[in-house]
């Protein structure tokens, strides 16, 4: 499925808007909630068994997708502001937590991500340095983005987590 231009035609959740969907191990979509399906604008059988990645912005850094499969194939849960692409082009803003789903081995089944309107305070500090990371990334690869990101929370003297959190309050 080819992904569409993007377009500057923000959508927005509403403040008690939950966007719950889980792929499987290798990031295809295997189920999607109502509001999933309406803002995305796809069909629900047009996202069945397609990688999530359909959704990815172009604004969106790399590395932030990076650190969020380094950190859920750990089995280790994660918080991130994404932006998402629309079928038609509109992008919508989320505070998503993505988390593992084990089986009764304890070996990874699949991953189930739940999503949330972002803060104001988020929408204010976060497209300003994803466009950083970005640029970092364009001129030296998902490395320089990476050292971008630790250089900025490392200058602010707080880990990812802290970081991420204090912008959602």
């Amino acid at each position: 499925m080819q992904r569409p231009a993007p377009r500057e035609n923000q959508k927005f959740l509403k403040p008690d808007d939950f966007i719950v969907s889980k792929t499987d191990s290798h990031g295809k979509i295997i189920y999607g909630n109502e509001i999933f399906i309406q803002m995305s604008g796809y069909e629900a059988h047009e996202l069945s068994g397609v990688p999530h990645s359909i959704l990815r912005h172009p604004d969106m850094p790399k590395c932030v997708f990076k650190l969020l499969w380094d950190r859920i194939q750990k089995k280790e849960e994660i918080f991130a502001f994404v932006k998402n692409l629309c079928k038609d082009g509109s992008y919508y803003w989320v505070f998503t937590n993505v988390t593992a789903t084990l089986n009764h081995n304890g070996s990874i089944r699949d991953f189930h991500s739940v999503r949330r309107k972002p803060s104001e305070k988020a929408l204010q500090v976060i497209p300003g340095i994803y466009s950083q990371l970005l640029a970092a990334e364009q001129r030296g690869g998902i490395d320089a983005s990476l050292k971008l990101l630790e250089k900025t929370l490392q200058d602010n003297g707080v880990t990812y987590d802290q970081f991420i959190f204090s912008l959602q309050k």
